[in-house]
């Protein structure tokens, strides 16, 4: 089984125990640093919560998935037109005010990191924000048929320093929102020059 293959068979279980999860706490940071009206790209939208709340927030937001059944949900949720596409696969140049990837890019393979990364920067428009989080850990596994590429502080350093055009501007450790989930997440803000 792959990852695709786990949410296209699992998709109304993870919408269940993922939409309802507080995230204003995790939105403050990056929407503070876009203007109204920013066009913003949630990469990995999953059920579309997080899509659906930038744009009830008047954010120009498109949204893509690597899951089929997720992007009909999302679709029909959010009233955006889904775009069917892995991270693996975006190609665009200097779009994006803001990319939004919550626990998206923990299923990117690690040798990939580094080039899927660089596709959101370039994605990104002269001091664009870049959201991602991670699983808090420094290991590659597999959970369920779904492969997990975690990150720690050390890591999320090393991978930072391979891109001179961007700059930490916030970092920070969270805990699952979930019921019974006692998880660790890491949070990465970047910015890119302008």
């Amino acid at each position: 089984m792959t990852t695709d293959d786990y949410y296209n068979q699992h998709a109304n279980e993870f919408i269940s125990t993922t939409f309802a999860v507080e995230m204003e706490r995790l939105y403050e940071p990056f929407l503070t640093n876009l203007s109204e009206n920013a066009r913003i790209l949630d990469v990995g939208c999953g059920s579309g919560r997080d899509t659906l709340a930038f744009k009830r927030l008047g954010y120009q937001v498109e949204a893509i998935d690597s899951s089929e059944e997720l992007v009909k949900h999302a679709s029909a949720l959010t009233g955006i037109k889904v775009r069917h596409q892995s991270f693996y696969d975006l190609e665009e140049d200097a779009v994006y005010d803001g990319i939004w990837a919550c626990a998206s890019l923990l299923h990117c393979e690690r040798p990939r990191l580094f080039e899927v990364v660089l596709k959101l920067i370039q994605a990104l428009k002269p001091n664009g924000v870049l959201y991602m989080s991670f699983k808090y850990g420094n290991q590659d596994r597999e959970h369920n048929g779904r492969m997990f590429t975690d990150l720690n502080e050390t890591q999320a350093e090393a991978l930072l320093q391979q891109y001179p055009d961007i700059a930490l501007l916030q970092q920070w450790l969270s805990i699952d929102q979930r019921p019974e989930r006692s998880e660790k997440w890491l949070n990465l803000l970047w910015k890119k020059h302008g």
